[in-house]
């Protein structure tokens, strides 16, 4: 399995996670943007955002283009 088919999956179950927890519990911001770190969500948002930057990289590396910000 490919770096970017291993961070996609790993987004997959992260989304699972989320999703599960919301149906069971609901989101609230404060759970999404500021959860402590005894908290399910802790930090999801961010290595959920960190691993779709590798994603994005990895495919613009695989197209050969380059990233503008």
């Amino acid at each position: 399995m490919s770096e970017k088919a291993k961070l996609i999956q790993e987004m997959l179950e992260l989304q699972k996670k989320f999703i599960d927890y919301e149906h069971k519990h609901g989101v609230t911001a404060h759970d999404y943007y500021a959860a402590d770190e005894s908290h399910e969500l802790y930090q999801y948002r961010e290595r959920y955002a960190e691993l779709a930057d590798k994603v994005n990289t990895l495919a613009h590396e695989e197209a050969g283009s380059h990233r503008f910000y």
